[in-house]
């Protein structure tokens, strides 16, 4: 029996069903709101964990294509203290258990994979209706409308699918992040270039700290975190909108004393600074089984961010393709597969998503990202 399967959200997840559902010789449909794949920016690097996200790639038969992806040096890490001494300097050791690639070059890699047709662009979700039996309804705000055997949303942190199986609701973490980015850094910001390295870079303290990654092509892409409330997020917000070097000022002043090489992948961004306050949903989220439906991806199990977020979703895509493929003739078995192994395994990474953000912005950071780090890594130190 054919089954329509109708995905929502063109993210790494939701065309990581798509893909190793099309392996099965299953077809299915996604919809994005977006207008087109390049209808805005797809984010910086990545890591993709041998463990979960390639595992997830070699099930889509993309696993080696992935490989020509990979930023050479990216999976080195650096930790410095607020006077830029260096705790911590790990090496890519080269042997890719965590290489990083850009965000928007493994979405095209999923893309290229897919048939023409399987991704319907400007079909922004407006409304689903169920049916009864497993089927629903699905209206998009250009006029289109579909009717689905299966509904898997996989439209991110406000997830208009969630509401069919869950009442809850991302809350903010107390955690904010403004991106900045450098470019040409080498050349016109040697000294914070020396500082970050050639992979990731953490300069952390008690309730703030600023990531970064080195990037392709002399780019450095940077995240200040502050543990904020919304209020303060709010106010530095409505400041950028009148006058952005002032917003950058305004982040910079929680930073005294921190040397400047640091400080100026804050006050020397090229571009508008972007505030990202930090939502989360419940470390145990989950939901009964509910006919026709089910969640990947963050719309499931959106948590801080530690690494776990695109790899988690590549899993679920591939992990929820093979259990269809699994139990052709019985899809409410395949959805019940796939989510007893979804629950635990989300609810472990957002219990260690906290205890990651813990270790970069609690009371003992940096020395506690240093133990987090050399303990992961199994290396030791050097201060």
């Amino acid at each position: 029996m054919t089954r329509t399967i109708a995905i929502v959200g063109a993210g790494l997840g939701g065309l990581m069903l798509a893909r190793v559902l099309h392996v099965h010789g299953i077809a299915a449909t996604v919809y994005e709101a977006d207008a087109s794949p390049m209808a805005r920016t797809q984010g910086g690097m990545l890591d993709i964990h041998d463990d979960s996200g390639q595992l997830a790639l070699k099930a889509a038969r993309l696993h080696e294509a992935f490989v020509r992806l990979i930023h050479p040096g990216g999976q080195a890490s650096r930790v410095l203290d607020a006077q830029g001494r260096v705790l911590l300097d790990q090496a890519d050791d080269g042997t890719g258990g965590r290489p990083e690639v850009r965000r928007g070059e493994l979405r095209a890699l999923l893309l290229a994979s897919l048939p023409a047709g399987a991704v319907r662009w400007g079909c922004k979700l407006m409304s689903v209706e169920a049916l009864g039996a497993g089927r629903h309804a699905l209206s998009f705000t250009n006029g289109e409308a579909v009717t689905a055997d299966l509904l898997v949303g996989a439209d991110g942190a406000w997830s208009k699918v969630r509401p069919l199986l869950s009442d809850a609701k991302p809350a903010y973490v107390g955690t904010t992040f403004i991106e900045t980015f450098l470019s040409d850094a080498d050349t016109r910001h040697p000294a914070s270039a020396e500082a970050v390295g050639g992979g990731a870079f953490f300069a952390m303290a008690p309730g703030r700290g600023i990531f970064a990654h080195r990037e392709p092509d002399g780019v450095i892409h940077t995240y200040v975190a502050l543990r904020q409330p919304m209020a303060w997020v709010e106010a530095a917000i409505a400041t950028g909108e009148r006058d952005q070097a002032a917003a950058l000022a305004q982040v910079a002043a929680e930073f005294p004393g921190w040397a400047p090489a640091l400080t100026a992948l804050i006050t020397e961004g090229e571009t508008a600074a972007v505030f990202r306050p930090i939502h989360a949903l419940p470390a145990t989220h989950r939901w009964p089984r509910v006919p026709g439906v089910t969640l990947i991806g963050d719309a499931a199990h959106l948590m801080a961010p530690a690494g776990d977020g695109a790899n988690l979703a590549m899993v679920d895509g591939a992990e929820l393709a093979e259990a269809i493929a699994a139990s052709p003739g019985d899809l409410e078995a395949a959805l019940q597969a796939y989510e007893d192994r979804v629950f635990p395994r989300s609810a472990a990474a957002a219990t260690g998503a906290v205890e990651v953000l813990d270790a970069c912005l609690g009371a003992e950071a940096p020395q506690s990202l240093v133990r987090f780090l050399d303990s992961a890594m199994g290396m030791p130190s050097q201060s």
